[in-house]
């Protein structure tokens, strides 16, 4: 009887300080719009899974939110998704935004030391920089995680992403795959549905409002070949409600027609979708409130 061709599939965490390019690798790696990408810090607020499948391979992508000091509850909880990434991967892709001048993060350096498992570093946004401040940044890299392989990348425009999945093929043991070959993520649906209009408040508003907002789809109906999405928008405060809705609901009616566009795309289908502001007060400091919009 001949052997069965090998298979290999893990596990492997996506870590890095906000904005330094993590969900735009994601996608990229993926050939899907999985996670949301914006210029703010903190886009991302959960860990993602994107399942990447070939006949003998399934790599299972964890996209996290950038690595911060906490400063209300809803950051903590962030942290805490941060924290159980670091805890189970097969391979970790530490992403290193070039021109970021703030200090390394200590804590993520220190895991990645001690953690028995392959780290490969991505020097992202190489499209920025000058191959000597490049030469600089891998030696620096080379002292703080002396285990790691190094590989300089522009997750933006695609400069030697295609090296990454070999590289981590190399990397992965024997296993059958954890999830169906046809899954693509862990998420269900509504996920991306709110994840869709968050991305877009963020992109259209200013200041602190994105971040005053939480997204809940309440209503999503499958009817031939169209969708039926209706979401609320929460905001903490009774002006921040005007502000989403507009003036004569302008922005609100934005938002929603830029989502729609987007969904239609994901989900190859027509979607009508109705938008809803409502004020739930401080709920990124209150742990039922966290708890009940999956921040546990």
């Amino acid at each position: 009887m001949e052997n069965s061709k090998k298979h290999q599939a893990g596990f492997v965490n996506i870590v890095g300080k906000p904005n330094a390019g993590k969900s735009t690798l994601l996608n990229n790696l993926m050939g899907e719009k999985l996670a949301i990408v914006t210029q703010k810090a903190q886009t991302t607020r959960h860990r993602i899974f994107g399942i990447y499948n070939e006949e003998d391979l399934q790599i299972v992508f964890s996209d996290t939110p950038g690595v911060m000091e906490p400063k209300y509850g809803l950051q903590e909880k962030m942290m805490d998704f941060v924290k159980d990434s670091l805890q189970d991967a097969d391979v970790f892709l530490f992403i290193i935004d070039i021109t970021d001048e703030t200090e390394a993060n200590a804590y993520l350096i220190d895991r990645l030391n001690k953690i028995p498992v392959p780290v490969l570093i991505l020097i992202n946004k190489i499209d920025v920089s000058t191959q000597e401040n490049l030469e600089k940044i891998i030696e620096e890299w080379h002292e703080r995680i002396p285990k790691a392989e190094i590989l300089p990348i522009s997750a933006k425009e695609a400069i030697n992403t295609a090296l990454i999945l070999p590289k981590l093929k190399s990397m992965l043991p024997e296993s059958p795959p954890y999830y169906g070959k046809d899954q693509l993520t862990d998420k269900p649906e509504r996920f991306f549905v709110n994840e869709a209009i968050r991305e877009k408040i963020l992109l259209n508003y200013e200041k602190e409002i994105p971040y005053s907002v939480e997204v809940v789809t309440e209503i999503f109906k499958e009817k031939d070949n169209a969708i039926v999405i209706e979401a609320v928008i929460y905001v903490e405060r009774d002006s921040q409600k005007g502000i989403i809705i507009g003036h004569k609901g302008e922005m609100i009616k934005k938002v929603g027609t830029e989502a729609r566009l987007d969904l239609e795309k994901f989900f190859g289908k027509k979607i009508h979708l109705s938008l809803f502001v409502k004020v739930k007060k401080d709920w990124r400091k209150n742990d039922r409130d966290l708890k009940n919009f999956g921040y546990s």
